[in-house]
Order: structure tokens, then C-alpha cells, then sequence
């Protein structure tokens, strides 16, 4: 066998080794957290079998993660940029007091068809306004001052998403951003010329420099980054 096939084969068994190891920590952390809840876990099901790309879910750990911050922040007014198919929203709404409003925002109007009947069907409905267009445009004339905020939209626009959200949270409020690893992109210079991974660098590169929030990157999943505001 050519020596090219014989390194081919050691490098496409290391990634497949790299993948099992993933999955089996994947699987312990499951195995060891929280149960989903049965309406979740409906919802993550027919994410998977009817939407194109599933993976934007935030899913069990994730939204365990979120509901477990919710409940310890206790927001009053959250603002969501990227809805999706509602998982998160429905997640962060199940750690919220009875009152408390999260107003999500999604790009897509097309995704309004799915995600609608599981926001309006679940425990939660009152909880969770979802508002079809784009959240640079609509959210600058509200009137609110959230406590809390949750990114997960274009990744080419999370810096642009950062200052708007800067400018509705409260001192000493919270702003989560998902996907700040961008499944190890941000750290290999194959992708450095692609939109989406220069979108999340961009506002890493921002938020490191700022002096007015603390900051934290936690490697779950694709990377998910706590924010506290500490002044305006």
C-alpha cells in the first residue's frame, strides 16, 4: 500500500476515534444530568426529522445549561436573536418566574410555520413572544431593558448583535452567545478567510476588549460564552 494511503488512513482513524471519544462524553454528561422533559424531547425529535439543519438546536445539555442560568439570574425581560425551532426560548422560559416575558427574534419567516404551534403548545406560551424580521432593525425602537439576552443568530453579524444587545441590558445584566468555538474554526487559519467564522472572531476580539463585562467561555457543545455587564 502507498505510504499517501497508509497517512490517509491513520488521520481518517483518528478522527473517527476523536468522534466515538466525543460522543461517549457526550453520552456520560446525558447519563448524568437532568432527564429532558417528555414536551422537549418531542420538540428536539421533530426538529431532527423536519427541519434542514437540526444541529442549530440547542438540545438537552444546552438547554438544561440555560434553564439551570435562568432560574439563577431570574430575568424579568429577556430578548433571543435566533429562535429557530424554539428549543432554547422554551428552555430559558421554563427558569423563569410567572410575569416574566422573552421576546425572540427570528430572521427566518419561514421558520414560523414549525416553531409557532410548539411555542403556543407548550407550558409556557405566555411566556415567549416570537417576532418574525430582522432584530437590528426592530429591536432598537423598543422600548425595553432586558436582564438577560441569549445570541444565536447569523454568526456573521454576533459584533453587531453585541452592541445592540450592550445598549437594551441592564447594569448587571446577562447576555449568553452560542457558538463562540464555531466547532474549533476560530483557532484554525483554514477557515480564516470564512464569513461566519470571522463573524464569531470578530466579536470574541470584542468582547475581550471590553472593559465594562466579564467574561467567560465555556466549552460546551460549539462553545457557549457568559457575558455580565458590570456598568452601562
Amino acid at each position: 500500500m502507498p505510504s499517501y494511503l497508509k497517512t490517509n488512513r491513520h488521520i481518517e482513524s483518528q478522527i473517527v476515534d476523536a468522534r466515538e471519544r466525543a460522543q461517549r462524553l457526550d453520552d456520560y454528561m446525558t447519563a448524568h444530568s437532568s432527564k429532558e422533559d417528555d414536551y422537549m424531547a418531542r420538540l428536539y425529535r421533530a426538529t431532527q426529522t423536519h427541519l434542514l439543519r437540526p444541529r442549530m438546536a440547542s438540545g438537552h445539555l444546552q438547554g438544561l445549561l440555560l434553564r439551570m442560568l435562568t432560574q439563577m439570574i431570574k430575568p424579568r425581560v429577556v430578548v433571543e436573536i435566533g429562535t429557530y425551532s424554539g428549543y432554547s426560548a422554551l428552555s430559558m422560559a421554563a427558569g423563569m418566574d410567572k410575569g416574566g416575558i422573552i421576546y425572540s427574534f427570528e430572521i427566518n419567516d419561514e421558520q414560523e410555520d414549525f416553531t409557532k404551534p410548539w411555542l403556543e403548545g407548550s407550558p409556557y406560551p405566555a411566556k415567549v413572544e416570537m417576532i418574525i424580521g430582522n432584530a437590528l432593525d426592530l429591536l432598537p425602537p423598543m422600548d425595553i431593558k432586558a436582564d438577560m439576552a441569549f445570541i444565536d443568530g447569523d454568526k456573521r453579524q454576533y459584533a453587531n448583535y453585541y452592541t445592540l444587545i450592550m445598549s437594551k441590558l441592564k447594569a448587571g445584566g446577562w447576555l449568553l452567545a452560542d457558538n463562540t468555538l464555531w466547532d474549533g474554526h476560530v483557532t484554525d487559519p483554514d477557515y480564516d478567510g470564512d464569513a461566519q467564522t470571522k463573524g464569531i472572531k470578530a466579536f470574541n476580539d470584542l468582547v475581550a476588549a471590553d472593559p465594562k463585562v466579564e467574561k467567560v467561555i465555556i466549552p460546551l457543545r460549539d462553545g457557549l460564552t457568559l457575558i455580565r455587564k458590570l456598568s452601562d
